[in-house]
């Protein structure tokens, strides 16, 4: 794929790379030089700081709660009850 720079330093990157990153319009990218090549990196923490604060959890759960039941059982975590089904 090429990008080429316009006039005023821009360029446009070319839309699959746009959709593989899900770029959009105000979208911020950290810029990295690398020798000769000039890297792009998506910046997360835009995204992060967009959704912050939107998201409640119920009553009597804690993030912790929230990442044991994504990632699975932490190192050092209790074994559950036999009877518990995880």
């Amino acid at each position: 794929m090429e990008a080429t720079v316009a006039e005023r330093g821009q360029i446009t990157l070319p839309k699959a790379v746009r959709d593989a990153l899900g770029l959009t319009k105000g979208t911020k990218l950290k810029v990295e030089l690398d020798g000769g090549r000039v890297i792009l990196r998506k910046d997360v923490g835009d995204s992060l700081s967009r959704v912050r604060g939107r998201f409640k959890l119920p009553p009597g759960v804690s993030t912790d709660d929230v990442m044991r039941e994504v990632r699975g059982r932490a190192p050092g975590d209790p074994l559950p009850p036999p009877d518990e089904k995880r």
